[in-house]
């Protein structure tokens, strides 16, 4: 094994014995120990992979694979972190936060994890859900008076105004279509459509404006669609942000803080990267003309203070170890470490498929559904990848990426800050290099 990968040392952690994964100049610490039982051993301890299962030796094509991938200058640098059995077996770290630069990618480097904050927004709504305060096919409305009112983009006039029609009699935008992007929101991802352009052009999604701005904005804006009758991902999860503010009366980054990254120890997580850690912070880079990797000119850059409108379906900032947490926090069925954010139920409810049959025409990912706020494998085989059905997943606009398998009882993490084809590359080799080396029960 190459000088990046697993070693092991026993150290001191609480006054208890765990083991400490050293990679790179970056330890990881394991999460504090849980009181002793079957939740202990779920901990993110790190264990031998032989004992959970997983090839140690076929972890080296994993590592290889990902060196490949900065070598060949497809990306600037990778981290990836592999739990199996609630048991950290595989870190890895290679190349550069910024290829004009010399600092290495280490642990504890910091990626924008964009549309990973969809997971996380959703997770806070839900605990939310768990204390009475909203139930799935609650009308929006019920909260946001002016969704009643919204209405439906049709076409656009030979002067290219857009034309619109009321929703439909007895069809109304719920919390469920929120979350399975059902609504008929538009988003900014698609900015050919006259309602996305809308969206665009009225700098709805404003970090130096407060949420509520955003709903007033949103609200002049027509639905690509009528309610509940296809799948489009949209800017429901930033809506869903807003809603989190709303029903519990706190600031979405003070939620987010005090009721999960701060439970769960994850110490970098957040919607802005505090001066003291920019260091750390991966630049986003882009393929040139000739295919060489570019960083910013400015090199990387973050909000260094909190926001008045964070971006709920994709503002956060955060490590690999951070979200290692989170994704085992699911795995466990909503707890780690000894703290519980929510019930296994709860947990079950998010990563079940959705969709009606008509909606599931318009999701056009094979062997795959919508769940609460991520994608739901529902068919292994045929999606063309090597996880289980029942697996579920997300993934981010520069690249980063996460899935969780409860079949084969792991979770995976890889965090990079790119664009181009080669994210969807790095994605699927990290699949079916994971699963050659899990070999054992």
């Amino acid at each position: 094994m190459n000088g990046r990968l697993i070693r092991w040392r026993s150290c001191l952690f609480g006054g208890a014995a765990l083991v400490a994964l050293v990679v790179g100049h970056a330890p990881f610490h394991a999460a504090p120990v849980a009181a002793a039982g079957a939740e202990a051993a779920r901990d993110l301890a790190v264990a031998d992979p032989a004992e959970v299962g997983v090839s140690a030796r076929r972890l080296e094509r994993l590592d290889a694979g990902m060196q490949a991938m900065v070598d060949d200058g497809k990306l600037a640098g990778i981290v990836t972190m592999l739990a199996r059995h609630g048991k950290v077996v595989f870190t890895d770290t290679v190349g550069k936060l910024d290829v004009g630069k010399d600092a290495p990618v280490e642990l504890d480097s910091i990626f924008r994890i964009f549309s990973m904050t969809k997971p996380v927004v959703g997770t806070a709504l839900m605990m939310l859900h768990e204390e009475g305060r909203w139930h799935l096919d609650d009308p929006v409305s019920q909260y946001i008076p002016a969704f009643a009112e919204l209405q439906v983009f049709t076409g656009v006039d030979e002067d290219g105004a857009m034309q619109v029609e009321p929703i439909e009699r007895g069809r109304r935008i719920t919390m469920r279509d929120l979350m399975r992007h059902t609504a008929g929101l538009g988003y900014v991802l698609n900015p050919r459509h006259p309602v996305n352009r809308a969206v665009i052009d009225g700098r709805v999604l404003d970090t130096g404006a407060p949420l509520e701005t955003m709903i007033d904005k949103l609200a002049a804006i027509p639905l690509l669609s009528q309610p509940g009758t296809a799948w489009a991902y949209s800017i429901s999860v930033d809506v869903q942000g807003y809603l989190v503010e709303r029903i519990s009366g706190r600031p979405l980054g003070e939620f987010l803080h005090e009721r999960i990254f701060e439970p769960l120890g994850m110490v970098d997580t957040a919607f802005h990267v505090p001066p003291g850690k920019m260091r750390r912070l991966a630049a986003r880079h882009t393929p040139g003309p000739d295919g060489t990797l570019m960083a910013p000119p400015g090199g990387a850059q973050a909000p260094n203070a909190p926001l008045k409108g964070p971006s709920g379906g994709g503002g956060l900032y955060g490590t690999a170890p951070d979200y290692l947490r989170f994704a085992q926090m699911l795995l466990n069925g909503g707890e780690l470490g000894g703290v519980r954010l929510l019930a296994p139920r709860s947990v079950e409810l998010m990563r079940a498929n959705h969709l009606t049959d008509a909606q599931q025409a318009t999701y056009r990912r094979p062997g795959q559904g919508w769940g609460l706020n991520f994608s739901v494998v529902t068919d292994g085989p045929a999606s063309g990848e090597s996880w289980s059905t029942g697996s579920y997943y997300w993934i981010g606009i520069a690249g980063t990426w996460f899935w969780v398998d409860p079949e084969e009882d792991l979770t995976f993490v890889g965090m990079i800050q790119n664009n181009g084809g080669a994210i969807n590359e790095v994605q699927r080799l990290s699949r079916s290099l994971v699963y050659q080396a899990v070999v054992g029960d």
